[in-house]
């Protein structure tokens, strides 16, 4: 049996138990509602996992290459936003 790798928010929903803060949970329930709550999490997990990938790549590269100049990070940026525009989707978490 063959996994199929899914991408940063990809995928069928799978039940997980989550343990927060009560007060963190009523600001999330208060803030968008309980039918909402799942969805909020999701997203607020995806932004973490992707800024995690962004931030593992960009050390790997400079360990590589050396610094990047405020000129390449900008282009950087450019050129990231236009590719997951058009993409729809982020890479697979490694």
């Amino acid at each position: 049996m063959t996994e199929t790798p899914y991408s940063v928010g990809e995928g069928p929903a799978t039940r997980v138990s989550l343990s927060l803060p009560e007060g963190t949970a009523e600001a999330i329930r208060q803030r968008v509602g309980k039918r909402e709550f799942s969805a909020f999490i999701t997203a607020a997990v995806e932004r973490e996992l992707r800024g995690q990938i962004l931030d593992e790549y960009l050390a790997d590269y400079e360990r590589r290459k050396g610094p990047v100049s405020e000129q390449d990070q900008e282009r950087a940026r450019q050129i990231f936003d236009e590719v997951f525009t058009e993409e729809g989707q982020w890479p697979a978490v490694s």
